[in-house]
């Protein structure tokens, strides 16, 4: 019994807990349900409290009734493991249709022997898989698999009880029927899904909360089966796929659910035992990586032809591939003239003593689980005697062993020792005898979940290897032990992961080629570490959730994620592994699934609870299990864990609460470490401050972490550290340090912007607007104007013009801190933008010239923060200086800013820098030596995955690569920069001229028309002047690719006349020579030679060669 208040369990029949003296809450005696304290008849059935229940009534009430003995000592035994931790199980609910109605006119004896009689079977089949029974309602029952005995297969399990137990019921309901005319069907619904354990009591009676619709469902498909039927829905389906056969019954509307449920019937069993078969059943993916292992069954197989027979285990953990390995060997040309026997140990099928040597003598003998018994014992005996008349004394022992009856008085007068060592003997003459017709290729697989007398042919037959033509392949978890290692002709194959070559071809042919998916695969290898299966699974999970959608092979990516969900098949196989730890080694593991990936000895030390000694055992059982190992030992000892997906499982089993408080611990524990919060720490720290909801620590590390970030130009990952900060300060209330909120505001406002998340900057510039004002703290004010600025000037993302973001850029560097390099370096950065967008490109040289100034100290706070500013000022300087026609001063400023980003190996840094190079040289009219820059940029661009970088590189690849005549080429990059959204998109494609350059140039003028049209709007919205004369150039080379060239005059000439008084000598020359070309198109040579003369005038005095040679003469 277990005491409501303190959970302490204390020996039945005890009136107060023996822990805490809290009087002990009674169940009642007839149905069990708990009683209120002052009682005196049950609540539910009015059975008097004190009275016992009469004893055809008790026999299913407490689980420890009716649950065999070897199960109830399993349950017993893992009881401590389980209690308290969420597990993965399968819910089965069967009751007996129309009860009330079949027994209602019926002796009530007679009715309970008759609903006893079905309970019985039911139970019956559920224990025979390992299920518990954890209650009984009336005519029905509910049972778990995979709590509180953990099993990987649960929801198999669960399948084949549902088709046992309605096979073993409907032989019931015949002899009712027979005897009593009584009609009697049952039905079952099955669902797989979450619960939390929460305590399990002497009586085996097990508490537990369902997460979600666990249970829900399981009783709804219940409700909706026909009588002797089996239903269940897809999640479920999905974990049972080829091991039953099963038809689909469509959608179907489910109490509870908005939305229809595609429901299935269970049908039967399918003949497939293994996980392999049910995938081959599929369509097997491409194998790879395992090419020395089949070299070495090649050669164990030579030697066993020659006689010298060969056994070859495969060891390795769950889903690295040895079954499939087996497979590619026993189909494979390798085998030609062999025969190839084969058997696989299933993990219900321990108690069943030769199960994987019936499978492979049904195989053998070509019996088909339809065949009658007198069929069997003919194809039995004319193989056999085919095969050597001599083995006619192996026939009683085979039909035996085949479940077909024996009419031999010889066999049956043998004891049960004899009739053992007869049916030995004559499966290793038959195998033996079969080797010198043929070689023999004898497979075994899953040798961890093998019966004992399996284990004993088995040892039996590798005695008798050496003279023989057999390999005999076996295969196994690390757990499993033999004793043939001393054997000369033994070898072992030890099958690890694939390695990342391995691993990236197999996605490559799960997934798909191409560049978009690449980020995706490289995630799928992190988490799986390569293990095949796990990849496969990972991918399954990924459609089934609607990640990616498409055909094998040639998936796309519809929706972007962070992290992978663990497929529910490998959540099971690792659950399974884990609970079958010790108690305490588990803990142990727990403890270090909270600390992360590395485990650091002080750190588990001081969470886990645990003496010196014991911690020391736990671990090395740990490593031995292969769980963990050992990764370094000095400056002091650490782990690692072998396999995230261990680690994840591991975490998830924890309950909430269990959680929190060991993420306070470590948190506490690093926090008090020497060094303990340096910025190498500060993401470690974040993280578990959060799961620990220590808020005030979780503010203040998430925003350290984001500012890291932001300096490493890992821009999504600092705006997803901001955001938690600001979150993590509304349970703060009066603790709230509202300075700190406003940093953490105005550093998400800017990572927004680099990230090209632009909505709603508005609202949140007007709230930190109010908030610094009402802070009075005018410091914190200018940085609220330069980020305004900033939306305003580079990303439009608030309304307002370049004269109101000059304007507000100018009040932020007057209103900063005399120290605030970073406020008003980026000040004059806004203010130098909006100058040149305006087309004061010499007021714009001179505000670049004065933040530049600003950096002439040798070192500054924050580099990563403050000196990417340093490289923009220079790299957007030669942009202009270039645009007035210095192009010697444009890229010397270029290469300044490369030399910086180079310095402090910042990546946006170098990306932009090198675009900036690129595109100063594209004005230069060098293409061919901008297109090295422009590839390492946009290569740096995407290794980080900076939008911006990719826009500005991708774009002027575009223009550069159809400067040189590969239009085709020019559009790939085109599409590549602009396929995600970016928020300074008008910046990078100059307002549309440069990307509708490009467009025109690959032969796509509706692409060109689209952006330039966008560009012209933004211009005319944010009156950018300083770039009216391109907007009109280019408008007018439209034009006449539209054959409007009247109209193109008509901008051409407008574009000259902005062009000069806007005194930008090189864009004035591209005037002259579009109005050149039109000119030439309407027809007026002399006009058309004018313009060509000018442009060519004004291109030679700049030293502009490819510029000159690109003017038609005219």
């Amino acid at each position: 019994m277990e005491c409501a208040r303190c959970r302490h369990e204390s020996p039945a029949g005890a009136k107060f807990c023996a822990e805490c003296g809290a009087p002990m809450a009674l169940d009642c005696a007839r149905c069990r349900t708990r009683l209120p304290p002052q009682a005196k008849f049950c609540p539910e059935c009015a059975h008097p409290v004190g009275t016992p229940a009469p004893a055809a009534e008790t026999r299913f009430v407490s689980p420890a009734d009716y649950t065999p003995k070897h199960i109830a000592e399993k349950i017993l035994g893992s009881r401590g493991a389980l209690q308290g931790e969420r597990k993965q199980v399968t819910v089965l609910f069967a009751d007996l249709k129309g009860s009330m109605e079949l027994l209602a006119d019926r002796d009530a004896e007679d009715a309970r022997r008759i609903l006893d009689g079905v309970l019985e079977r039911m139970m019956e089949a559920i224990h025979h898989y390992e299920g518990t029974v954890n209650q009984v309602m009336g005519d029905g029952i509910m049972a778990l698999f995979g709590a509180p005995i953990a099993h990987e297969d649960h929801a198999v399990r669960a399948c084949f009880a549902a088709l046992r137990m309605q096979a073993r019921v409907a032989d019931y309901a015949e002899e009712l029927h027979r005897t009593l005319a009584v009609p009697v069907h049952i039905r079952v619904g099955l669902n797989a899904g979450e619960v939390v354990v929460r305590s399990i009591g002497n009586d085996l009676h097990m508490d537990y909360t369902a997460v979600g619709q666990t249970t829900h469902l399981a009783a709804r498909m219940e409700q909706m089966a026909m009588p002797g039927s089996i239903l269940m829905p897809s999640d479920t389906l999905a974990l049972v796929e080829g091991y039953v056969l099963t038809r689909s019954l469509g959608p179907r509307p489910v109490k509870g659910l908005e939305a229809p449920l595609e429901v299935h019937e269970v049908t039967g069993a399918s003949p497939i035992r293994s996980r392999l078969h049910a995938a081959a059943a599929r369509g097997l993916t491409r194998f790879v990586g395992r090419d020395p292992e089949l070299h070495q069954l090649a050669v164990s197989l030579d030697r066993a032809r020659g006689g010298a027979g060969q056994l070859v285990g495969v060891v390795g953990e769950p889903g690295v591939g040895k079954s499939r390995l087996y497979w590619e060997f026993t189909h494979s040309p390798l085998v030609d003239g062999c025969l190839v026997l084969e058997s696989t140990s299933v993990s219900y099928g321990r108690a069943t003593a030769f199960l994987p040597v019936i499978d492979l003598l049904r195989a053998y003998f070509r019996i088909d689980h339809h065949d009658e018994p007198r069929a069997m014992q003919e194809k039995v005996t004319g193989k056999l005697l085919t095969l050597d008349e001599n083995l006619g004394g192996a026939l009683p022992a085979l039909l035996s062993l085949l479940g077909v009856p024996v009419s031999d008085r010889a066999w049956e007068a043998l004891g049960a020792a004899e009739r053992r060592q007869r049916t030995l003997d004559a499966i290793k003459h038959l195998v033996l005898r079969e080797s010198q017709v043929q070689p023999v290729v004898l497979v075994f697989e899953d040798l961890h979940w093998i019966d004992s007398e399996t284990q004993s042919l088995l040892d039996s037959l590798v005695e008798s290897l050496p003279t023989a033509r057999i390999l005999q392949l076996v295969n196994y978890r690390p757990e499993y032990q033999h004793g043939w290692g001393g054997k000369t002709y033994y070898t072992q194959l030890r099958i690890d992961p694939l390695a990342a070559e391995g691993a990236a071809a197999l996605l490559d042919a799960l997934i798909g080629p191409g560049r978009p998916l690449e980020p995706l695969k490289r995630l799928l290898i992190e988490r799986t570490e390569g293990n095949p299966f796990f990849l496969e699974e990972s991918v399954r999970t990924l459609v089934e959730t609607g990640v990616v959608a498409g055909a094998r092979g040639s998936f796309r990516l519809v929706r972007a994620l962070d992290t992978i969900q663990v497929p529910a098949t490998v959540q099971a196989m690792l659950a399974a592994r884990i609970d079958r730890l010790p108690r305490p080694v588990k803990d142990l593991l727990q403890s270090a699934a909270v600390i992360g990936k590395t485990v650091l000895y002080p750190l588990l030390e001081t969470v886990a609870g645990m003496s010196a000694v014991d911690l020391r055992r736990g671990l090395t059982q740990l490593q031995a299990a292969e769980f963990l190992y050992e990764t370094s030992l000095f400056p002091e000892l650490e782990y690692t864990f072998k396999h995230a997906l261990t680690l994840e499982v591991a975490y998830q089993s924890l309950l909430r609460e269990r959680r929190r408080v060991l993420h306070a611990a470590v948190l506490a524990a690093l926090e008090a470490r020497r060094g303990g919060a340096t910025p190498a720490n500060v993401e470690v720290l974040a993280h578990h401050a959060v799961r620990g909801e220590v808020w005030v620590a979780a503010a203040s590390h998430l925003y350290r972490a984001g500012a890291r970030a932001h300096g490493e130009a890992r821009y999504t990952s600092a705006m997803a550290f901001y955001e938690q900060s600001i979150q993590a300060m509304t349970h703060l209330g009066e603790g709230l340090d509202r300075h700190l909120q406003l940093d953490a505001y105005l550093e998400l406002w800017s990572t927004r912007i680099s990230t090209g998340h632009n909505e709603g900057l508005g609202e949140l510039g007007s709230k930190v607007e109010a908030l610094a004002r009402e802070l009075d703290d005018g410091p914190r004010l200018a940085r609220v104007q330069v980020r305004q600025a900033q939306a305003i000037a580079l990303a439009a993302a608030i309304p307002g013009t370049l004269h109101s973001a000059l304007e507000r850029a100018r009040e932020a560097a007057a209103r900063a801190d005399a120290g605030d390099l970073r406020t008003r370096s980026y000040a004059r950065f806004i203010g130098a933008v909006a100058c040149r967008d305006l087309g004061r490109l010499a007021e714009a040289v001179a505000e670049f010239d004065a933040g530049v100034a600003l950096f002439a100290a040798d070192s500054h706070d924050d580099p990563g923060l403050v000196y990417p500013i340093f490289v923009s000022l220079c790299g957007w300087r030669s942009e202009v200086l270039a645009g007035l026609g210095r192009f010697e001063a444009a890229r010397r400023s270029a290469m300044e800013a490369l030399r910086m980003a180079t310095e402090i190996r910042h990546p946006s840094s170098l990306s932009i820098a090198n675009a900036f190079i690129g595109y100063t040289l594209l004005l230069a009219g060098e293409p061919d030596a901008a297109v090295p820059y422009l590839e390492r940029g946009l290569a740096i661009s995407e290794e980080h995955d900076l939008v911006h970088g990719t826009c500005a590189n991708g774009i002027y690849l575009a223009w550069a690569t159809g400067l040189g005549g590969h239009g085709a080429r020019a559009l790939e990059y085109l599409e590549h920069a602009l396929e995600r959204p970016v928020g300074a998109v008008l910046q990078w494609t100059r307002y549309g001229t440069v990307a509708a350059a490009a467009y025109l140039m690959a032969g796509r003028p509706a692409d060109a028309r689209r952006v330039l049209a966008d560009g012209a709007r933004a211009a005319a919205e944010r009156e950018a002047t300083g770039y009216r004369a391109p907007l009109l150039r280019v408008e007018a080379e439209l034009l006449l690719s539209d054959g409007q060239p009247a109209a193109a005059w008509q901008r051409a000439e407008e574009a000259v006349a902005v062009a000069s008084k806007l005194e930008t000598p090189p864009e004035l020359g591209h005037c002259h020579a579009t109005s050149a070309m039109v000119a030439a198109r309407l027809g007026r040579p002399a006009v058309a030679k004018e313009h060509a003369t000018a442009a060519r005038a004004i291109f030679e005095s700049l030293g502009l060669s490819f510029w000159v040679a690109r003017i038609g003469d005219s």
